[in-house]
């Protein structure tokens, strides 16, 4: 495994996109603990979502390639997204948000999480922002825990899941979905 991550180029696309599949969605999900399979079905992602996240300049895709790929495939083991958001009006701190962090399910639990989850805090702080901020499923308390070890806190705030106004998010299986916020001091 490449210990280092690598922005992701539009090489990675199609790869960015089964390895958020599998690490969320149907049945392959089940062989890891992030599957949200019970709660969505239908697509976490799609080629044209990862080919404008690529396009952002705010916005970086960092991605882990899997030393362990068939000969011949392009395989990733892990990817998330970075941006940086702007300063509220209010004087807060500078925030940068972390998404769409996935870990090849059979991979799991070996560490390459918290290893690239420390690499996007570190360039994240390098960018000059002061705190990292990301949003997890309400029904996903195993997650929200694996968070808060590594030293994020809920921040109260809730936003609701957009599966229920856009099916290109996933197709909920339950009505009372929503998005809880957390974050973390940097530096």
């Amino acid at each position: 495994m490449s210990v280092s991550p690598r922005p992701a180029t539009p090489d990675d696309v199609d790869a960015v996109v089964d390895l958020v599949e599998s690490a969320y969605r149907g049945d392959a999900s089940r062989a890891g603990w992030t599957t949200e399979a019970d709660l969505l079905g239908g697509r976490r992602t799609d080629a044209a979502m990862i080919r404008n996240l690529l396009a952002d300049p705010r916005s970086v895709l960092l991605v882990l390639d899997d030393d362990a790929a068939l000969p011949g495939r392009r395989g990733l083991l892990a990817c998330c997204q970075l941006e940086r958001r702007e300063p509220a009006a209010d004087g807060e701190a500078p925030a940068a948000y972390f998404g769409l962090f996935a870990v090849r399910p059979g991979r799991q639990g070996a560490g390459v999480g918290s290893r690239l989850l420390a690499a996007a805090e570190e360039m994240a702080a390098g960018w000059g922002a002061r705190r990292l901020e990301l949003t997890v499923l309400s029904h996903r308390p195993e997650l929200l825990a694996w968070y808060e070890r590594r030293g994020f806190r809920l921040t109260g705030a809730t936003h609701p899941f957009p599966g229920y106004a856009d099916a290109r998010f996933g197709h909920p299986r339950r009505d009372d979905l929503v998005l809880l916020e957390m974050a973390k001091p940097l530096g």
